[in-house]
């Protein structure tokens, strides 16, 4: 356990330096990685976040991807076709971008429902089916998507369906002063991604994610997580509260929670740690809560502080 949690850190701290200013972020990218699950990263534009996915692919060593998502991408710009080959009379398939480790789905929702749902399968069930054909995606694999939350000329709100399948959405935001300015001096002569190194191994990455899944979580644990999931469901002010998926995402990120910080079982700290960034973007709000100025992060704030934390 402590040569995995030597390794964790050593990635933590190389994407920290990186993406200077949000660790806590970091922390929560990196246990969306070992809990095998895919991440939204709703922010407004230059804060790091395609860069933030390209230091992953590089820290572990794995093949990078990057889908810019635009009105005129079909389903097959992203999983691939067949293509014909006259000279042998046969059909060959030519992968798409989607057959990588690390996938950047940038600004996903500036592309049609039909387009965005192509990841909808290779992001809950890790392969895709084309041309009614099954193919497997490679290990590990991690959806990184991205949408601007300011401008909403020509995109298309992500459904609840697709929102459901995201592990954790997060958000980076402006630096303060002295970040930023750490970070004008850390890219006078060269970026930082110029000097990242592998820390860890696509190997290691596949182990720590099986290793994630034998973390003990004792009953009253997982009581507790349920009883948070069905607070969201019986909120007046909620008008769609949290899937089943949702609780067994709050349940495995709660895990890899506890893994990376060096432990074999699960503490209520984890689920309360964990459950603004996955169950925030899965809560659909009633328009009067939402007019009203309700947030979803404060609906889950609230729930935590009323659901009684087991002892």
């Amino acid at each position: 356990m402590q040569q995995a949690q030597e390794k964790i850190t050593a990635l933590t701290d190389s994407l920290s330096g990186i993406i200077q200013g949000n660790r806590e972020i970091i922390e929560v990218l990196v246990i969306a990685l070992l809990s095998n699950g895919s991440v939204l990263m709703q922010d407004v534009p230059g804060v790091g976040k395609t860069t933030l996915a390209k230091a992953v692919a590089k820290a572990i060593d794995v093949e990078f991807h990057r889908v810019q998502f635009t009105p005129d991408l079909l389903p097959a710009d992203i999983l691939g076709s067949s293509i014909y080959n006259p000279s042998e009379g046969t059909f060959r398939f030519r992968p798409g971008p989607i057959f990588c480790h690390v996938l950047l789905a940038d600004e996903i929702n500036r592309a049609s429902p039909r387009t965005q749902s192509a990841l909808l399968e290779a992001m809950s069930e890790m392969h895709a089916t084309i041309e009614g054909v099954q193919h497997d995606l490679p290990t590990p694999f991690l959806v990184l998507a991205t949408q601007n939350p300011v401008e909403f000329h020509g995109t298309y709100p992500l459904p609840e369906a697709q929102l459901d399948r995201f592990l954790v959405q997060l958000e980076l935001g402006y630096p303060d002063a002295d970040t930023e300015v750490k970070i004008l001096h850390a890219q006078a002569l060269s970026h930082p991604l110029e000097r990242l190194e592998s820390v860890l191994t696509k190997d290691d990455v596949i182990e720590f994610q099986e290793r994630v899944r034998n973390i003990r979580v004792d009953e009253i644990i997982s009581r507790y997580i349920v009883e948070i999931i069905q607070q969201t469901r019986d909120e007046p002010r909620l008008k769609l509260g949290v899937s089943p998926r949702g609780s067994l995402m709050l349940f495995r990120a709660s895990q890899a929670a506890a893994f990376v910080a060096g432990r074999d079982f699960v503490l209520p700290d984890d689920v309360q740690r964990l459950a603004p960034y996955v169950l925030s973007h899965r809560l659909i709000m009633t328009p009067k809560a939402k007019y009203g100025g309700a947030s979803a992060h404060e609906m889950v704030a609230e729930i935590l502080a009323r659901v009684k934390v087991p002892s």
